[in-house]
Parts: structure tokens; sequence; C-alpha cells
């Protein structure tokens, strides 16, 4: 680290952050007092999603379950419906465990520490120190991608990502203030947002570009390193799209637990590398002239990407709906809880069908 360059202060990203704060709709307005509820929905729907996807998410879910009383006593297929469409269902699971354990345990009050909060069920060591630092103003240190750039970058901290994390947290901590903590959470993660950015940085805007150590050696882009990313091999499968003459569809819940736990799914087979598509209608759920579209349906996960080969085919009114599987009419398809990857097989389908989905 360059000993000649002035060292980087709370106060100075402080006052950046009244001129330029972010107005989000979880935030609270200066001088008013955050909502433990809405800053922790918040957080746990910004996980591995970006702000513009959540932001209507969020209002249609604060709209639907105002408060946390109201989200621990919706059922739960509800609450994945409300979900559908953001991802990483296994949060939406936690969200609502969560909302329960306060309500029922906590007469409603989240806990306003650290280590109160991360007793909840599916909260973790980032969304205790945000809501901690957001909601009750504690010293609490949260760290998530933003600020993991503007760390990096002006300590030049040359450890990959993740083995990074406990060195970026230290020097979180040495710059804390002991006045306005939930600010100036608030605010690294708005420069990482707004000035800090992945690439390009606008670093003649920046409060810290005189300390800030890559910007010195011209290094800014590189940071923060990351280890080289393993992707899994790439699964196969297929999805059976069957209408009957009355135009419901087949559809059925997946395991509680589990990748895309409670969602709704189009049947299909096991996704496998070694799946054999031209086998594909040994796992038709329902006897049809199957019709195979061309383009199969691509997704990818965390650990690996999926192809499905989407088949269609009409049923007649009197067939029964399989075991653990129903027929859900067709203008009711749109409340079902179905995340993007069924619901871009169930839309291919209808497409082939020639009755799409509104």
């Amino acid at each position: 680290m360059d000993a000649s360059a002035p060292q980087p202060r709370a106060a100075d990203l402080l006052a950046w952050y009244d001129r330029h704060r972010r107005v989000l709709p979880w935030r609270a307005l200066p001088g008013e007092r955050a909502d433990p509820y809405r800053v922790w929905v918040s957080e746990i729907m910004l996980q591995q999603t970006t702000i513009a996807a959540v932001k209507p998410y969020f209002e249609r879910f604060m709209a639907r379950f105002p408060t946390v009383e109201a989200l621990a006593a919706a059922p739960s297929e509800i609450v994945m419906q409300a979900w559908a469409g953001l991802g990483y269902y296994s949060r939406a699971r936690n969200l609502h465990a969560c909302a329960k354990a306060v309500a029922h345990e906590h007469g409603g009050r989240f806990p306003d520490t650290e280590e109160g909060l991360r007793a909840l069920p599916g909260i973790g060591a980032y969304t205790s120190g945000a809501v901690a630092a957001i909601a009750f103003d504690r010293p609490a240190v949260a760290v998530d991608g933003n600020v993991e750039r503007v760390i990096t970058r002006l300590f030049a901290i040359e450890d990959e990502m993740p083995a990074a994390k406990p060195l970026i947290r230290e020097r979180v901590l040495t710059l804390l203030p002991h006045a306005r903590p939930g600010d100036f959470a608030q605010a690294l993660m708005d420069l990482g947002a707004t000035i800090c950015t992945p690439r390009s940085p606008a670093c003649g805007l920046c409060p810290w570009r005189e300390p800030c150590q890559a910007r010195i050696a011209g290094t800014q882009e590189s940071f923060p390193h990351k280890a080289a990313k393993k992707t899994g091999k790439t699964r196969y499968g297929a999805a059976f799209v069957a209408m009957r003459d009355d135009g419901a569809v087949l559809v059925r819940t997946r395991p509680a637990k589990g990748l895309l736990g409670g969602m709704v799914e189009v049947p299909g087979g096991d996704w496998r590398t070694d799946y054999e598509v031209d086998d594909a209608l040994r796992d038709a759920p329902v006897g049809a002239t199957w019709r195979r579209l061309m383009l199969p349906v691509r997704h990818v996960f965390t650990h690996f990407p999926l192809e499905l080969t989407v088949f269609a085919g009409r049923v007649p009114l009197e067939t029964q709906a399989p075991q653990g599987m129903r027929f859900t009419p067709f203008n009711q398809l749109k409340h079902e809880a179905f995340p993007n990857v069924f619901l871009k097989a169930l839309e291919a389908g209808l497409e082939e069908l020639q009755r799409p989905l509104d």
C-alpha cells in the first residue's frame, strides 16, 4: 500500500452519500426510521438478483404481504407463487419460515442484533449484518458484491475471491464509523453500484479516489481477483405440455426440498448428463400424440446448464391426472408458481398447440 496516499475516511463517503443516495422502495428517506421487515425482504430478494429485477417484485410482494404477520399467515403455495420468477427458490421457503419464527416466537418484532437475527431461519452472516446495520443502526458489517469490489480496489487486495472475504471484512471494520453505521453500509453499496462499477468505474467522481490503491496503480478494473469458475456438465431432460380438450394443462408441484423445491412444473423425467432424448416418451405422463419441438429450452443454474426438449400434445376431456399431478384450467395457469425454466417450456408447448399463454 502506498504509505504517502491519504487514508480513506468514512466521513468522506457519508458526505457523498448524503448528496447522491439512491431512492429505493425499501430504503427509508433521510430522517425516517427504517422498517426492519422491508429491509429484510429486500435483502433476501437482492441475493443473486439485480435491483432492477427486484423492484417490481418487491412492490407486489409488499402489497400482498404488508407485514411480517401477513407473510407468516399466508399458505406456502401463495408465497411461492408471489416469488415465482425471482429464482433461487430456497430463499422463498426460508423467507416464509423466518416470517413464522418472527411472528410466533418474537411477537412480530425482528431481533435488533446480528446474533439475534442470525438465529432466525435462512439468515446468514451477510443478511444479519445488513439488517442489523440498516434497520437498527448497529455497528455491523455487510459485505455484498458491490462492497467486495470497492474494498478490494481501495486496498488493492490481491487475494482471490472468495478467499479474500475475511480480509475484506477486516478492512470494512477499520473504516466503520461509530455514528451512522446503517448509512455507511448503504453508502458502500451505492458507491459500488453507481461509481465503482465492474467496468469503466467513474473514479473521478469517487469520494475515495485519492486513497484508492488500485486507481493509483491504474489497475482498478482488475479487482476483485476471482478464481476460475467451475461449470458443471450440461444436463438434459424432457418437459411434457399436455393440454386437455377443455384447455386445462397437466402440472405438478415439485418436492419441497431440493432444486426448485415447492415450485410448479410441467411433468418430465430426471435431468441427467446422459439423458437420451430419443427415449424421452417413456417419461410421458399420459398417452397422447406428442409433437417434439425442434428447439430445446435452455436454462443455466448455478452449478450446471440445462437443456429441456419440449413435447406438446392434446388429450381427451376425460383424461385423469396421474397421481401427484393435476390439470390446471388455462385461465388459472398465470397463478401457478412456475419458475422461469418451466414457464419457458410451458409457453413453447402452448405455442406449438396454438394457444399462447397471456
